[in-house]
């Protein structure tokens, strides 16, 4: 069964006229429900993360200034979020999905976050909507435990996996692979052990010829062990921030090729969804429900 996670605190109150679509991560469980793809048996959800898990990545100092809600106003502004009890606490739930996602990934070959893939935030730092880490903090928690010795995260959101880049950027465990818009945030691009930089405005083709060619010699190369999967719908070219020129068809078949992957490979595969800023909601939405349905109809 599609094991998937997901908390009401996810979809987070924030100011009028806030730009990041929060009501998304309301609208993706409905929406697979109405359809008949999911059944509430396929959503658990998720408690706080511990603490050890969180400080394997982060530094103890940023962590605890989240959790007492004394930020820097400057990186308050970077993250773009106002910094709350009830922010914080979403993080950790998040970052507690991701890691359970790694069990049922191991059980039942995939699993998926209806939030997470938080790649911008760094160890001592958080910008770009993101906290916590939640992959960097999985991948920790199954290296620590043992579970598996190799890891590959492969980031397909539209923006660098900057934060994700720099975590493991002395940790031969992990490879970090970021296909991202070249002119895009963030401006000061990290290095990721393969950065693929994509040109403004390319469209389908170009962009999963280079994804078709790309991961499975990586898989081959690397024989990864586990597979955590950011898959950004930003690439759309209906979205406002994320300056490519992808098709909903064409982000589909992305996943499609993902997921195939790792059938081919018996990789278990943990998705955490990124991000998406169309203009229409449906859009963001529409995206999103194409990986879970993938997942379902492939895996099930």
């Amino acid at each position: 069964m599609l094991k998937i996670a997901y908390n009401p605190i996810y979809r987070h109150p924030l100011p009028e006229g806030h730009r990041f679509p929060m009501l998304k991560y309301e609208l993706i469980p409905e929406q697979l429900i109405y359809e008949g793809t999911c059944t509430e048996e396929n959503f658990f959800s998720p408690t706080e993360v511990d603490r050890r898990w969180v400080l394997s990545v982060h530094d103890e100092k940023y962590f605890n200034d989240l959790l007492n809600l004394s930020i820097d106003p400057k990186m308050e502004r970077r993250i773009g979020f106002p910094v709350s009890e009830m922010l914080v606490k979403r993080e950790l739930i998040i970052t507690q999905g991701t890691i359970d996602c790694c069990h049922f990934a191991l059980k039942y070959g995939v699993s998926m976050n209806i939030a997470g893939g938080t790649h911008h935030a760094y160890a001592d730092k958080g910008e770009g909507f993101c906290l916590l880490n939640d992959v960097a903090v999985a991948a920790n928690y199954l290296l620590e435990n043992q579970i598996v010795n190799k890891i590959l995260v492969v980031d397909l959101d539209v923006h660098q996996g900057n934060g994700t880049a720099v975590i493991f950027q002395n940790e031969p465990r992990v490879f970090t692979f970021s296909m991202h818009g070249k002119e895009n945030y963030p401006l000061k691009k990290e290095i990721s052990d393969l950065d693929i930089e994509l040109p403004t405005y390319c469209q389908d083709e170009y962009y999963l010829d280079i994804l078709y060619e790309t991961l499975p010699r990586l898989i081959e190369k690397e024989k990864p062990e586990f597979l955590f999967y950011i898959s950004g719908v930003d690439i759309l070219v209906s979205d406002k921030l994320g300056k490519l020129s992808v098709s909903m068809e064409g982000c589909r078949r992305r996943d499609e090729f993902v997921f195939e992957q790792a059938i081919k490979n018996r990789l278990p595969i943990v998705v955490s969804m990124g991000g998406g800023y169309s203009p229409r909601i449906a859009d963001i939405v529409e995206a999103h429900c194409n990986t879970f349905r993938l997942a379902e109809s492939m895996y099930f």
